[in-house]
């Protein structure tokens, strides 16, 4: 929809028998017209570049235009979904869904805020209400996946997992490697490593710069005892992502199964110090902890070895 502006200048002239003389009324006049559709586009516009409070604010303008704007308030959900106002975007969604109870989006988006906040079985029954709206869209698969492994049904999950792999478009790669990677990380969790590797090798392939699939991959590997392999995958997550202080302390347990303990110890020593930057208590101490306990079964070893 585009933004259409009407311009209306109104001169009244005032004519007298010997002259004509010009109002003192007839100053140009702007008078602009904007529907509540136009401050939808306008809303919509500024959610693709980022600008989410705007956004909403411009959403907000379109319903005081029109209460019962389903749309309006699903878009707005969406932006209050970017800015994890998840309580607030879900009462958007049940808005629109009280206007439009036959939009899918809106389930959709409802059903998201319900995952993030962590009430799995809410999101699988807005899902479901999704699914019966639009069977062939494949986030509604995909997403109610998530929301059943976040429960614990990882089985369900893989299931929902297939079918968004039928239903998605072949050329949105990189949204095809979410699915692989997920559905590998069910796999995993159901200790079915061999099927969770090639879901990962599937994502990576799919999508080279996502440090999640190696880290999972990572993760299998460690499972699988091929401490070579989760070097391998930590190291790459954190070319990718630097500041990753689990992947330092995954890699440092691999690398001292290797035997290579001076690095090991680096790699938790720099874990500590991420997590202690990042605000992660529990985990910096757990971290501290663990470097202790490895230096001195490692002082240990190097006394036994002098003797």
């Amino acid at each position: 929809m585009g933004n259409f502006w009407r311009l209306f200048i109104s001169v009244i002239i005032a004519f007298s028998l010997t002259f004509l003389t010009l109002s003192a009324h007839s100053a140009p006049v702007l008078i602009t017209q904007i529907k509540a559709s136009d401050f939808l586009q306008l809303g919509v516009d500024k959610m693709r570049r980022g600008n989410y409070q705007e956004a909403i604010e411009n959403f907000n303008q379109t319903i005081e235009l029109e209460k019962d704007f389903a749309v309006a308030y699903s878009d707005r959900c969406l932006a209050y979904l970017q800015l994890q106002d998840y309580h607030q975007a879900i009462a958007d969604c049940t808005q629109a869904i009280n206007f439009a109870p036959d939009d899918s989006e809106a389930y959709l988006n409802r059903g998201l805020a319900h995952y993030r906040q962590g009430d799995y079985l809410a999101a699988i029954v807005d899902h479901n209400r999704a699914i019966a709206l639009k069977p062939s869209d494949f986030r509604a698969y995909y997403n109610r996946g998530l929301a059943r492994a976040g429960d614990g049904k990882d089985s369900e999950a893989i299931l929902d997992f297939n079918l968004a792999l039928t239903q998605i478009p072949q050329i949105t790669s990189l949204l095809l490697a979410d699915i692989y990677n997920d559905r590998g990380l069910a796999h995993f969790i159901l200790q079915d490593t061999q099927a969770a590797m090639l879901d990962f090798n599937l994502a990576i392939r799919l999508n080279a710069n996502d440090y999640r699939a190696y880290f999972n991959r990572g993760c299998a590997c460690g499972r699988n005892r091929d401490d070579f392999g989760a070097v391998r995958d930590f190291s790459q997550v954190i070319t990718l992502n630097p500041s990753n202080a689990q992947a330092y302390v995954n890699r440092g347990i691999a690398r001292y199964r290797l035997g290579y303990h001076l690095d090991a110890m680096s790699d938790l020593q720099k874990a500590s110090e991420y997590f202690e930057n990042q605000g992660e208590r529990v985990a910096y101490k757990k971290t501290l902890d663990l470097l202790k306990n490895l230096r001195q079964e490692i002082s240990s070893v190097t006394e036994i070895a002098l003797l």
